[in-house]
């Protein structure tokens, strides 16, 4: 009894229960909000929804120059040195306020331009990009803000944002999209993150003066040419990604409907909740075991406990969503999505391939090998993209899953021969 309550008491196991805690509320918080939009905007509304989510992730991506992870780094490096500190501060502020801004002018008065481009002429909603205008340099600075408190250390404020952040985008989410149906869906999406720099800015006033380090003269060109390559690392999921699956949903939308369209963004959510759970035990347990393997048989005992101890419950759990997709499907959307359980099983495939692979693909991260992580991005969005154009062509809304499994398929075989001897 002793050992366990020392183990309760460490600050690892408070913050890993915390982020657990926040976890677990996202997923609940999600399963809410699919439930909300398919009930009042249903699987055509969906389908705009998931372009405008793409649409904003190439914007928040370009707006923060993919700073975060370079952030947290940095600011874990200088957080004892004040001067370096505020040199830091200041050049990523600076540069992030600029580039968000000047996005800003191109939604404003492009407005009508994106509006066509990402729902059509049929679709007037142009006053949802005018809005977002007002909104992205709020949204930018609140994720700066957040990699700030990750770097300083303090990784419960962290949580805590990410749990009040959650809480809101909920509140948001049913009252817009309940009052003002597919309209209220898209604004939900850009207020939430917005309202969140406020949660943000009240955090790191607490460690640092934001007013006091953020200076013009602190500017330092040095500390954007080291973090270029952060930015080089989120352009392709980030901006490139966010333009292929866009790409794809809209060919979907013109060869077989809006409404299919609906269907793929609604298998791509539940796919997203428990993909969640995965990529929170890579990024807390085995991304850290990575970066200090220091030779290639250290790798391999980190690839392979991950292989025996985690890869036969995602199996297991897999299987276990199969048999229960049209319960799955009841519960989280309504009667028009039932025609989405005919899109599980390649899904569920490619997920599985997908999570077999993302062990091989955290290496690229732990080791920093920027340019073979750029190469294997870009080789498997294309093969993304063009398998979806094709086998939608050949088989319909089936096609695009089938193009996921494919897409993983090769791309685990491909890292497997990549770090073939750190596996075998």
């Amino acid at each position: 009894m002793d050992f366990i309550k020392k183990i309760t008491q460490t600050n690892l196991f408070k913050i890993t229960s915390l982020n657990s805690l926040s976890i677990v509320l996202k997923l609940g918080i999600g399963l809410i909000t699919s439930k909300v939009i398919a009930v009042f905007v249903g699987p055509s509304g969906l389908a705009l929804v998931g372009n405008f989510r793409n649409f904003v992730g190439s914007f928040e991506t370009i707006s923060t120059l993919g700073f975060q992870n370079g952030i947290i780094k940095y600011v874990s490096e200088s957080r004892e040195e004040e001067s370096d500190l505020n040199k830091f501060v200041s050049t990523v502020f600076i540069s992030v306020l600029s580039v968000s801004v000047c996005l800003s002018g191109l939604l404003f008065f492009g407005a009508d331009y994106w509006n066509t481009l990402i729902f059509g002429s049929q679709f007037q909603f142009s006053f949802v990009f005018k809005a977002f205008a007002f909104a992205l340099p709020w949204y930018a600075l609140s994720l700066i803000l957040v990699s700030v408190i990750n770097g300083l250390g303090k990784f419960k404020n962290v949580v805590y944002i990410a749990i009040i952040g959650n809480l809101i985008g909920l509140i948001v989410s049913v009252l817009f999209i309940s009052q003002y149906q597919t309209i209220g869906a898209l604004l939900a999406i850009i207020i939430t993150p917005s309202v969140l720099f406020l949660v943000s800015f009240y955090f790191v006033s607490k460690e640092i003066s934001i007013f006091n380090s953020v200076r013009l003269r602190f500017f330092d060109f040095k500390i954007i040419s080291n973090l270029s390559h952060y930015f080089l690392m989120a352009l392709v999921p980030g901006i490139i990604g966010s333009i292929v699956f866009l790409s794809i949903r809209k060919n979907i939308i013109t060869i077989v409907g809006i409404q299919e369209a609906g269907y793929w963004e609604a298998i791509s959510r539940i796919s997203s909740y428990y993909l969640l759970f995965i990529s929170s035990i890579l990024t807390l347990y085995f991304l850290p075991n990575l970066a200090v393997a220091k030779n290639n048989q250290e790798t391999k005992i980190v690839f392979w406990k991950y292989y025996k101890a985690i890869f036969p419950f995602i199996v297991i759990g897999l299987l276990l969503i199969y048999f229960t997709r049209l319960w799955i499907v009841k519960l989280l959307f309504t009667e028009a999505f039932l025609p989405v359980t005919s899109l599980f099983f390649w899904q569920l495939v490619g997920d599985m391939l997908k999570m077999a692979a993302w062990i091989l693909g955290y290496q690229f991260f732990a080791k920093k090998l920027t340019v073979a992580f750029i190469v294997s991005e870009l080789f498997s969005l294309l093969i993304t993209y063009f398998s979806s154009i094709f086998l939608v062509k050949t088989f319909g809304i089936e096609g695009v899953v089938m193009a996921h499994a494919l897409t993983y398929s090769i791309y685990l075989l491909v890292l497997s021969l990549y770090f073939r001897r750190s596996l075998f």
